[in-house]
């Protein structure tokens, strides 16, 4: 990617092709800005990760609190009605969620965008494995015992044990929202674009400038590469813990 948005559109199709960066990276980053408002498109990403990552985080967390440790009429029915609405092709919800955003009148919106994902089946049940596993019974027999709600138990005791798995979450949930494209190009438009957006309008012409779009898509890669850089470790240590009895 590096070596495609330093070179020149004339040099992509030589042989041997060139295997070290170019001189033209910052004037290819520079044209790609100016085809796109990148940086509204960063910042439109950017927000909506934080808040659907968030979002999931607390909610999952909950659900997954509840489908695995919380005794209630009908629970195991639920979970598997959450279950099933992973095997759903996301493909078959658009028109109907499209309407009810328009209906809403957010389509164009980040709203449009953040609100189908607030909450993951996905989440939910790694959630649940995860604290299963994790949290012991006693732990909540104590704090009953002690007389504290659900709702403190949850906030004191659930959420420090359940801190490993719920970073690994948020990271690939953080990443899925970020690279999510399918969507956001059905609902938003080019003057409020993220980042996939963005770049799926670069390079546009007769011939795709194929540098261009290599540079602004390494300008969309940077941000996730330099979050996994620094969180890897944590990343990887929260999915062993997970996947460890014991």
């Amino acid at each position: 990617m590096i070596v495609a948005a330093s070179r020149p559109m004339s040099e992509m199709n030589t042989f041997p092709p060139p295997l070290v960066p170019g001189g033209d990276l910052f004037s290819n980053i520079g044209t790609a800005i100016h085809q796109q408002n990148i940086g509204l498109a960063l910042w439109n990403s950017l927000v909506v990760s934080t808040v659907v990552t968030v979002s999931t985080v607390l909610f999952c967390t909950l659900a997954g609190f509840a489908f695995g440790k919380l005794r209630f009429r009908g629970r195991n029915l639920l979970f598997a009605i959450t279950l099933g609405t992973m095997m759903i092709p996301p493909s078959l919800s658009v028109v109907p969620l499209y309407s009810v955003m328009a209906e809403l009148g957010l389509a164009g919106t980040l709203s449009s965008v953040i609100l189908p994902s607030l909450c993951a089946a996905f989440g939910v049940f790694f959630m649940r494995q995860y604290l299963i596993q994790a949290l012991p019974d006693e732990l909540l027999e104590a704090a009953r015992v002690d007389g504290a709600t659900t709702l403190r138990t949850f906030w004191s005791i659930v959420l420090p044990i359940a801190r490993p798995g719920a970073a690994v979450l948020g990271m690939l949930t953080f990443m899925t929202a970020w690279n999510d494209f399918f969507w956001p190009i059905i609902t938003l438009n080019s003057s409020n674009p993220t980042v996939q957006v963005a770049l799926n309008n670069l390079g546009s012409g007769y011939v795709p400038d194929t540098a261009v779009i290599m540079a602004g898509t390494l300008i969309g890669t940077l941000p996730v590469l330099v979050v996994f850089v620094l969180l890897g470790r944590q990343i990887v240590g929260g999915i062993m813990a997970g996947a460890v009895k014991g």
